[in-house]
C-alpha cells in the first residue's frame, strides 16, 4: 500500500521559513522522482521542486530557485522541502508526489499523490 504522509505546513510572515516533510511507505520501486507541487485557489497545479532518490539530482521551478531546497533523508525514508524567504505568492496547498518519469515537475507524470498541506504566507 503506497502512502505519502505530509507534514510541516502552517502560517508564516513574509520572509520567514517553513520545512515540509514527506514520508513514503510502500513505494513499489527502488528509485523515484519525489516532488512537491502547489496549487492556489483558481490556479493550475504547479511543480515546485523534485529530487531523484537514486542520484540526488534536483529540479526547481524558476520562482523558487535560491529560496527552496529539496533533499532526501534515507534514514527516515522521507524527502524535505526547506522553504526560506517566503513570499505571499508562495501561499498554496502543497502536495508531495512520486513518479518514475523524468518529467518530475509535470503533474501529468505523477503516479502517487499525498493529501496536501496548507502553506500560508502573510505580508
Amino acid at each position: 500500500q503506497m502512502q505519502l504522509m505530509e507534514s510541516g505546513g502552517g502560517s508564516v510572515q513574509a520572509g520567514g521559513s517553513l520545512r515540509l516533510s514527506c514520508a513514503a511507505s510502500g513505494l513499489p520501486y527502488s528509485s523515484a522522482w519525489m516532488a512537491y507541487f502547489r496549487q492556489a485557489p483558481g490556479k493550475e497545479r504547479e511543480g515546485v521542486a523534485c529530487i531523484y532518490t537514486g542520484s540526488s539530482a534536483t529540479f526547481y521551478v524558476d520562482s523558487v530557485k535560491g529560496r527552496f531546497t529539496i533533499s532526501q533523508d534515507n534514514a527516515k525514508n522521507a524527502v524535505n522541502l526547506q522553504m526560506n524567504s517566503l513570499k505571499p505568492e508562495d501561499t498554496a496547498m502543497y502536495y508531495c508526489a512520486a513518479t518514475r518519469a523524468a518529467r518530475c515537475l509535470d503533474p501529468r507524470s505523477i503516479d502517487y499523490w499525498g493529501k496536501g498541506t496548507l502553506v500560508t504566507v502573510s505580508s
